[in-house]
C-alpha cells in the first residue's frame, strides 16, 4: 500500500500557500517522494523527527526555508498539521504546542 500525504484542514493550506513558490516546490518535491518511495526511504534533511510522534518537512530554496510539521498514521498515512517559514535555529517552542494540539484528534 503506498503512503498518502494529507493536509490536516483549511488552516494549514493557507499557511502552506503564504509560503514562497519555490519552497512551497521543494516540499512538493518531498512529498512526492514519500508518496512513490514510502516514508522510511527520506532521510535528513528531507524529513527531522522533532519528539514523540512529531516529525518535520524541511523544504527550502534561494535561502528560505520552510517547516512542514507532521504525524504519522496508520495505514500509511502522513498528516501535515502546522506549517511556517523558518525564522531561528531550534523550532519554536509554541509551533511545536500547536502542532501537538492540531495532532489530537487525529486517528
Amino acid at each position: 500500500m503506498p503512503w498518502q500525504v494529507e493536509i490536516l484542514d483549511e488552516t494549514v493550506l493557507g499557511e502552506l500557500d503564504a509560503w514562497p513558490p519555490k519552497v512551497r516546490a521543494a516540499l512538493d518535491k518531498i512529498i512526492e517522494r514519500i508518496e512513490s518511495l514510502g516514508l522510511e526511504a527520506l532521510h535528513p534533511p528531507f524529513v527531522k523527527h522533532l519528539q514523540g510522534k512529531l516529525w518535520e518537512m524541511r523544504p527550502g530554496a534561494a535561502g528560505n526555508e520552510g517547516r512542514a510539521l507532521y504525524v504519522t498514521v496508520t495505514g500509511q498515512r502522513v498528516v501535515i498539521v502546522v506549517a511556517f517559514m523558518k525564522k531561528s535555529q531550534r523550532t519554536p517552542k509554541r509551533w511545536l504546542d500547536l502542532a501537538l494540539e492540531r495532532a489530537k484528534g487525529i486517528a
